[in-house]
């Protein structure tokens, strides 16, 4: 799979309006690599948290594969259930392929200070119109930190984030300053750590 190293330090805060959120992560590893990515099921309750859970069960299974055949898969599943907007981000080697449909914010933190990259991002919702999506490959160095993050965490979170904190402390810290309140909210931070195999 790996050289023995961990490829990611990651955590992940989440709230939910009801029982069940509509709100879920996937973070799965795969030969050589890692796959992230934040669901955001159509409204919240037991719908929205059953589209969710139908993607996340895709991507988690099939983790290894291109970011568009993933989205496809899960645009087929969820054409009888509520939709979904989703964010999904492929780590591999010393690189990142990231992409989304719908409002899952992305932000690449880097660890040297330059200047922080945003996901690129389609309109749709996955299960009624997918647009061809439009990823994007960005070169990592270890320490690069990944947000993802749900339309319940409200915007102006990444002014506050640092580096040097860890995803948990990061994870914690944005939920707590930023859950709208009146959605479902789900943060992940994902630190990539250099651990795959560079050949």
């Amino acid at each position: 799979m790996t050289d023995g190293r961990a490829l990611l330090d990651w955590a992940w805060a989440g709230s939910a309006l009801e029982a069940e959120s509509g709100d879920l992560h996937v973070v799965a590893e795969f030969p050589g690599g890692a796959l992230v990515a934040v669901i955001d099921g159509l409204g919240h309750g037991v719908e929205a948290a059953d589209s969710a859970r139908a993607a996340a069960r895709i991507l988690a299974s099939s983790a290894g594969d291109p970011l568009e055949t993933l989205v496809d898969r899960c645009h087929e599943a969820l054409r009888r259930a509520r939709g979904a907007v989703m964010s999904l981000a492929r780590f591999e080697g010393a690189s990142m392929t990231w992409a989304g449909i719908g409002n899952v914010d992305g932000l690449l933190v880097r660890v040297d200070g330059a200047p922080r990259e945003a996901i690129p991002l389609r309109g749709g919702i996955v299960g009624y119109q997918v647009p061809a999506l439009r990823a994007a490959t960005v070169p990592l160095a270890a320490g690069d930190t990944l947000i993802l993050a749900t339309d319940g965490i409200r915007g102006g979170y990444a002014e506050a984030v640092t580096a040097r904190a860890t995803p948990r402390e990061l994870a914690e810290a944005i939920l707590a300053g930023h859950a709208r309140g009146s959605d479902d909210a789900l943060v992940l931070v994902a630190r990539w750590l250099g651990g795959a195999r560079q050949g």
